[in-house]
């Protein structure tokens, strides 16, 4: 793997002109994200559940960033048609979108469903995001070096995707759960790289993970064990939510980041540190596993890619 020593959002090209999408914006990862693309002077979108978070987010990035251009728009991800209405009021604005950023999620929060009966975590982390990126793909395609870029985990590794049991009916496990969804990312993004391939598609998808990073994913809405765990017993190892989200930014700004590639940091157990290339495991690579997840999620979601062509 080829390591990005000492990459810093001051790499960043120059983005003035370009849209991007960057879902649970107004925090953490996303706030980051955010931040530093603005100060490249990109157009960023805030996809936000929660609209007044979204203004004060903006609100904090102005103070420090006059002109910069932010919009904030509501979308729900647990819910398909709050994914739907987002889209469809983007494409009615919109002619293109350069860079969308599937980096909104939630952590092995008690077991509940979405309003289509869907697990929670599976559905905002995983199916929302298959949903948007698939009704955003025309705006995609008409972009300038268009990309997705689906924030995965390190815990992808230790998941298993429990196709007998998806919603956790019969046996929910809180971190089970989560790192089945953060799998399902990583699944995602690499058999989206496959069918833009086969469609010759200008669109690239690549994966990203922050390592371990400070934010409020860890304790805004687990169960207690898992929130005293990362939240406060871990925190001492975290890095800040501006270095994880190095590796989102690397994978959606950066010339050299290509589709299907895996980002994430290079340091101690892929913990913190610098961006660089590293390793899906193997059943996240599997072509068989990534056509069997996307046959469940368009029948989840209703939403099928509109490819160039057949794949």
């Amino acid at each position: 793997m080829t390591q990005q020593p000492r990459w810093t959002p001051e790499q960043i090209p120059d983005q003035t002109g370009r849209v991007f999408v960057v879902t649970g914006a107004n925090s953490g990862l996303g706030l980051a994200t955010t931040r530093a693309l603005a100060h490249r002077g990109g157009h960023v979108i805030l996809a936000v559940r929660d609209e007044d978070k979204g203004r004060r987010a903006v609100a904090e990035i102005t103070a420090g960033q006059p002109g910069a251009r932010l919009d904030v728009r509501r979308l729900d991800l647990a819910d398909l048609d709050s994914v739907r209405d987002f889209a469809d009021r983007l494409t009615s604005e919109r002619s293109r979108l350069d860079v969308l950023v599937n980096n909104a999620g939630v952590m092995a929060p008690p077991r509940s469903l979405s309003p289509q009966g869907h697990e929670s975590q599976f559905a905002s982390n995983h199916l929302g995001h298959f949903a948007l990126t698939g009704r955003l793909l025309g705006l995609l395609s008409a972009g300038s070096d268009p990309r997705v870029v689906t924030v995965s985990s390190a815990n992808h590794r230790k998941g298993r995707l429990f196709f007998d049991d998806i919603t956790g009916a019969r046996r929910y496990s809180p971190m089970g759960y989560y790192n089945q969804s953060k799998l399902a990312n990583a699944v995602f993004g690499r058999e989206l790289h496959r069918r833009l391939t086969a469609a010759a598609s200008p669109v690239r998808s690549v994966l990203a993970h922050p390592g371990y990073a400070a934010t409020n994913l860890q304790s805004d809405g687990p169960v207690a064990l898992v929130r005293v765990l990362f939240g406060r017993v871990l925190t001492p190892l975290a890095q800040s939510p501006d270095q994880g989200a190095l590796s989102q930014l690397y994978a959606a700004t950066d010339p050299g980041a290509r589709g299907g590639e895996f980002i994430g940091p290079g340091g101690m157990a892929e913990l913190r540190g610098a961006p660089t290339r590293v390793e899906l495991s193997a059943g996240a690579a599997d072509a068989g596993t990534g056509q069997r997840l996307w046959e469940l999620s368009e029948e989840a979601t209703g939403v099928r890619f509109a490819f160039p062509t057949s794949v």
